[in-house]
């Protein structure tokens, strides 16, 4: 244990355990989520009740925190994975003393506008580290941050990057099939300062858990090579004592804590009733009057009050000591810019150059080539980048050679091997993301983005910058037959708000969507790439990336437009193509790149109107024509996938799906004859 660990543990074992004490101050914890969730008519308060003690014991003398400094970087990471249970984190971080949750906000439990949502909110408020509430993705989020807490220790040393993760996790998050991936790989690494305390309290929505589950915890984390323990959830000590042992240990730590939901409301304990409703005003005045509890709703007696924000105090020093060692140490710079999420001197010029090699070389690559081609420009002086995927890293092409693996007990590489576990990668990624210090980027073909959907949305609606590199992108992808071949996906993609989906053409509009992937800081993007080769589309380069305006001219009519042809991907080949046999036939036809729809909506009404024209517009992508209408009058103007794609070789699959040149330029004559 390193000198400043020392120190820790001695205030640490200063403290009193006086279990009348803390019972108290977990009273406070219970009584304003009862009274939240009442006061809302919503809410679950079973959960923040159940856990009150176990949570008091964390807070007060194992979370390394400082409530005046809720962004130091060394601080200890808390996770509510069971986010259902939102008011035990509100009123602890009320209690404690950060500034973004007074009482009012507590009173507000659940309204339009207030910090305490329903289910915890990256961003809403300080002290909420990701956003929970789909169950069993903070507990996999929580895999991520811990794990960017070893990789950026062996980079960075102790002295500056020294500090746990905890989670409180419910029997629904356990139950979720993300968290056997998550936790799998977290045993298998062996990521030994991740802490998860499971609220094993037997209820579910239904009723007993028994009517669903009967897996036995323990023995199940233990075989992912987890230390796994079970303790008296209301017991003071019994917590106090496992929370202790888990800092020695060499694995991850699962506590069951055996708790009573609802604990103290004497009616309605212990019962599924307690989950997801308000206990009634009745239930919450007799469970008062069990738990001793004489004060008013929302308040809290002086003197707990005083231990709670000393609770959130008594960390201070060790924040000063930690900005004492950052001033000094040699490395400085570089930790606060990776912090600070800003790309190191020269990645624009780095990307420039490649872009003009390829201007001179013009390679037929696949666009997933192409990528990592980028990649290997850009992991040599992006140190931050951090890579993996989902067991297709020769498929993907996200290895490059200045990326070593991370491997069991030893973190300084950078690149995960994820296994196949998408939804899981999907987690761990936004974990490392929120973490900070780390861009995450993750591999794995298109059509699988639906295992690891909802946690591309979190990474949206958290604004984390996460990049997936998403291949084998439409029917191109040939013999593997619609199993694997994505359809409804770009669209389904393109759905998500604050989702950039990004499809290059060629490599010089591959490196151009990784420069805009990287500099983005506000949300995740998905490349969409081909397994196929496809011929180079841009001639020479550009002083602009053209790929940031989401859409641009590629090649310009010859005279006044009569039709637009817009494509995205291997497509746009195809689109120029038949721009030819449409000029051999006397039609004036221009073709517009649109690798980025969402980049391309925000761009003025000036550069959408020069791009798209007057004339009549027509489009062709293999994939789904559903969101294509925000650009054509119809989805007849549409050359797509309508139905599942099959097997076979990926040339003779255009042909048979009628995406051609030929079949695209009979079509706009067979449109324009008809207007």
């Amino acid at each position: 244990m390193n000198q400043a660990g020392a120190a820790r543990q001695l205030r640490q074992l200063e403290l009193p355990l006086d279990p009348a004490v803390l019972r108290r101050m977990a009273n406070a914890i219970r009584f304003l989520a009862a009274d939240a969730v009442e006061k809302a008519k919503s809410g679950h308060p079973g959960m923040p009740m159940g856990m009150a003690d176990a949570a008091t014991v964390l807070w007060t003398r194992h979370l390394r925190f400082c409530a005046a400094e809720p962004d130091w970087p060394d601080r200890d990471r808390f996770v509510l994975s069971a986010g259902h249970g939102s008011m035990l984190l509100y009123a602890l971080l009320h209690l404690t003393g950060f500034a973004d949750m007074p009482i009012e906000e507590l009173a507000r439990f659940r309204q339009l506008g207030s910090r305490t949502a329903g289910h915890p909110e990256y961003g809403l408020a300080k002290g909420i580290e990701t956003t929970t509430g789909p169950l069993g993705q903070g507990i996999a989020t929580a895999v991520g941050m811990a794990l960017a807490e070893a990789h950026l220790r062996e980079r960075f040393g102790p002295e500056l990057v020294d500090h746990r993760t905890y989670v409180i996790a419910s029997d629904g998050d356990l139950m979720e099939g993300i968290s056997h991936e998550a936790c799998s790989l977290a045993g298998h690494l062996r990521l030994e300062r991740l802490v998860v305390l499971f609220d094993d309290n037997g209820i579910s929505i239904d009723g007993k858990l028994d009517l669903a589950c009967s897996d036995d915890v323990l023995k199940r984390f233990e075989a992912y090579g987890w230390h796994a323990t079970r303790v008296d959830g209301h017991d003071f000590a019994a917590v106090d004592r496992a929370l202790s042992q888990a800092k020695e240990s060499d694995r991850p730590v699962l506590i069951a804590c055996r708790t009573v939901i609802g604990y103290g409301a004497p009616n309605k304990q212990g019962s599924s009733a307690t989950h997801g409703s308000p206990l009634g005003a009745a239930e919450v005045a007799a469970a008062r009057e069990a738990l001793g509890w004489p004060y008013p709703p929302f308040v809290v007696p002086d003197d707990l009050r005083a231990l709670w924000l000393e609770a959130g105090r008594r960390h201070a020093g060790d924040v000063g000591a930690w900005k004492r060692r950052l001033a000094h140490h040699p490395e400085r710079e570089e930790f606060e810019r990776r912090l600070g999420k800003r790309l190191p001197e020269g990645v624009g010029e780095a990307i420039a150059a490649h872009i003009r090699q390829l201007a001179v070389q013009r390679p037929s690559w696949a666009t997933r080539k192409a990528s990592q081609e980028v990649l290997e420009v850009l992991t040599p002086i992006v140190p931050e980048l951090l890579g993996g995927s989902a067991d297709l890293t020769p498929s993907n092409n996200t290895k490059t050679r200045a990326t070593e693996d991370i491997r069991p007990g030893s973190y300084g590489g950078r690149y995960v091997r994820y296994g196949v576990r998408e939804h899981g990668m999907g987690a761990i990624m936004n974990g490392l993301a929120l973490h900070g210090g780390i861009r995450p980027y993750g591999g794995t073909f298109l059509i699988f983005t639906d295992y690891a959907r909802p946690a591309i949305r979190l990474a949206a609606m958290m604004r984390q910058p996460v990049i997936w590199v998403a291949t084998h992108d439409s029917i191109g992808l040939g013999e593997d037959g619609p199993t694997h071949q994505p359809v409804e996906q770009l669209a389904s993609l393109r759905a998500i708000p604050n989702l950039w989906v990004l499809r290059p053409a060629d490599a010089i509009e591959t490196a151009e969507c990784w420069q805009v992937a990287l500099a983005r800081t506000d949300g995740p993007c998905v490349l969409a790439l081909t397994r196929q080769d496809v011929p180079p589309v841009r001639h020479g380069s550009s002083e602009d990336n053209l790929c940031a305006r989401g859409g641009y001219v590629l090649a310009e009519a010859e005279g006044p437009r009569q039709a637009t042809l817009l494509a995205t991907g291997s497509e746009v080949a195809i689109a120029l193509a038949a721009r030819e046999l449409l000029a051999a036939r006397g039609i004036r036809v221009a073709v517009v790149s649109l690798p980025c729809f969402e980049l391309f909506d925000r761009q003025d009404e000036a550069w959408r109107r020069a791009v798209l024209g007057d004339a009549p517009r027509f489009a062709i992508e293999a994939a789904s024509p559903f969101g294509w209408t925000r650009y054509v009058a119809s989805e007849a103007d549409v050359l797509g996938m309508r139905r599942f794609g099959e097997s076979g070789p990926y040339r003779e699959l255009y042909a048979h799906f009628g995406l051609t040149a030929e079949a695209l330029a009979a079509h706009v004559e067979r449109r324009l004859a008809v207007v």
